[in-house]
């Protein structure tokens, strides 16, 4: 089993518990980098340092990538490797790259995530910031995916956002709370608790 883990924007106090748990409780753990690797080190003195290389060469990128997925792949699949991203790893994270790899080469190894403080929630404390309303967020890429919070009724908004050109819907109702459930496009429900949030996709 690969569990990505989000290590946060920098401070090891910033780590949650399951994070720590996982990198104690790893087989082996995996970085990318030295930054990583300091962060973690308070949890974890011995992890394995990847070359995720910062380039627009995506020749170079795509084979860095899958030496790694060479390196991971024997301890995920007789035990657990633990990889950790900075920030959190499904918010433009190096790791939807290496899934894309796993699952080409390697469909038998399972893996999953573990959030971490995002370098968004991390720059609005480090700032003293409160951020609220209407917000973009965006690495300069066109945007291709919304997210609404707090959707009530998530099948009218997913109706209304059709117009836009949005054609793939994920609601999370009650995430990490008791009652947690997940619905997609085809099966998104009249009405909602307050704690959901529906991603739009196009």
């Amino acid at each position: 089993m690969l569990v990505a883990v989000g290590i946060g924007p920098g401070d090891p106090d910033l780590l949650t518990v399951r994070a720590v748990n996982l990198i104690e409780a790893a087989d082996r753990v995996f970085v990318p980098g030295t930054v990583a690797r300091d962060i973690i080190a308070p949890y974890r003195t011995d992890p394995v340092v990847l070359s995720f290389p910062m380039t627009a060469d995506e020749e170079y990128i795509r084979r860095c990538i899958e030496e790694n997925a060479r390196a991971i792949v024997p301890v995920a699949r007789e035990g657990l490797a633990v990889f950790c991203i900075l920030g959190d790893p499904n918010f433009y994270g190096t790791f939807g790259r290496l899934c894309a790899v796993l699952d080409e080469t390697y469909p038998e190894i399972e893996y999953c995530t573990v959030p971490g403080v995002s370098s968004i929630t991390a720059f609005a404390s480090a700032t003293g910031i409160s951020l609220s309303g209407g917000i973009e967020i965006t690495d300069g890429s066109d945007r291709t995916a919304l997210i609404r919070m707090k959707v009530r009724r998530p099948r009218e908004m997913a109706d209304e956002l059709r117009k836009s050109g949005y054609t793939t819907f994920i609601l999370a109702e009650r995430m990490y709370m008791d009652g947690q459930k997940i619905y997609h496009t085809d099966e998104l429900p009249e009405e909602s608790a307050y704690f959901s949030i529906l991603y739009a996709g196009k």
